[in-house]
């Protein structure tokens, strides 16, 4: 997977949850600065977090790190 595609597909599913950086990182326990800095790929979130993003946006860790994959599977 390409770097930008998760950038992309992290990016996506926290604006589909309908949540602001600042609402995410709230509910994450993190600040707005580090939503961002996952959502620019400056970090990334690690194991336990991408868990809580999965959980808190209502998708699978499929979808953050296979983006095509699951919106090809998710078609056919």
């Amino acid at each position: 997977m390409k770097e930008k595609d998760f950038q992309i597909s992290l990016a996506a599913a926290r604006v589909n949850a309908g949540l602001s950086q600042e609402e995410a990182g709230k509910k994450l326990g993190v600040t707005r600065q580090t939503i961002m800095k996952w959502e620019n790929g400056k970090v990334v979130p690690g194991i336990p977090e991408m868990k809580m993003l999965s959980e808190i946006y209502g998708i699978s860790q499929d979808y953050i790190f296979l983006p095509s994959y699951s919106t090809k599977s998710r078609t056919t």
